[in-house]
């Protein structure tokens, strides 16, 4: 009797741990996985957009243990919303984006995106057209890119800083930019110079001319962080991302084992444009603060 309770005593301690163990791994795959949201930049092209991010996507999912959903935006103003209301986790961001998600939204920079600080904004004109400054503007009708590109809308507003324009117009693609300055329908058209080089040869009875190009360098984009990703999800994410491999690295456009770009310039560009653009959809359209415009 004695030898059937002992042993009954050794068969309860050896399996006990064995159901705890059982229990936790049932109730681990149980768990419903993590949703991460990464948004991403398509310039109306939804789908395509989203075919480069393919592979990355399955490689995040694998390595954080996570459903991975790519969200992307038309455009700036789309993903603007988005950022301010801190709804997606992971950002791959043009620089403008990242300036606003760094300074007005807590978002964090964690690689550069591919692109180097090469890039300059230029407001290009028909070669045919008279115009020979900036202030030759003055009245005229522009086009710039959305409110979130660096190179399409902030610095150029910060250069036409003064001017009251007849009216403005905001491409949804740099191309459209182009395409209204080739039809006449604006006199000027503000983008990238990298922007211009590409698109320019859609137009190939039409010759253009830069007006001005900005002297600064316009930092690349880069992946940021939201600021609801806590520390150790933060520190996986970025380990995923630097051990994805080189061929996707290179379809998403990002680069690995570097430091984001230092976007302390644009940051300040974008602050000064603010008060300058609260008129700029008004016809005309005065690139100046208010009540600059009261006491003059």
């Amino acid at each position: 009797m004695i030898w059937k309770m002992h042993s009954r005593r050794f068969f309860l301690i050896f399996l006990l741990p064995i159901l705890w163990l059982l229990i936790a791994c049932d109730s681990t795959e149980n768990e419903p996985l993590k949703k991460l949201v990464v948004g991403v930049v398509s310039y109306g092209e939804g789908s395509r957009s989203l075919e480069q991010y393919a592979d990355l996507k399955e490689h995040l999912g694998t390595e954080l243990k996570s459903l991975i959903e790519f969200e992307p935006a038309l455009n700036e103003i789309q993903a603007i919303d988005q950022i301010e209301r801190q709804n997606w986790d992971l950002v791959f961001a043009p620089p403008g984006l990242a300036a606003i998600a760094i300074s007005q939204a807590q978002y964090v920079p964690v690689l550069p995106r591919e692109g180097g600080e090469q890039e300059q904004s230029v407001i290009v004109v028909r070669d045919d057209h008279p115009s020979a400054a900036l202030t030759d503007l003055g009245n005229q009708a522009v086009a710039l890119g959305q409110k979130g590109s660096a190179a399409g809308y902030y610095f150029p507003v910060f250069n036409l800083y003064g001017l009251t324009l007849a009216e403005i117009k905001f491409g949804a693609t740099p191309k459209e930019v182009l395409k209204w300055v080739n039809q006449g329908e604006v006199v000027a058209g503000a983008l990238s110079l990298a922007e211009f080089e590409r698109y320019r040869s859609d137009f190939k009875e039409t010759q253009f001319r830069i007006l001005y190009r900005d002297s600064h360098l316009v930092p690349s984009g880069s992946v940021l962080v939201g600021p609801d990703v806590d520390e150790a999800l933060k520190t996986q994410l970025l380990d995923a991302l630097e051990s994805a491999s080189p061929g996707t690295k290179r379809s998403v456009g990002y680069i690995s084992n570097a430091q984001p770009p230092n976007y302390e310039y644009l940051i300040k560009v974008v602050k000064r444009v603010q008060p300058i653009a609260q008129r700029i959809r008004e016809k005309p359209a005065p690139l100046y603060e208010a009540t600059e415009g009261l006491t003059q």
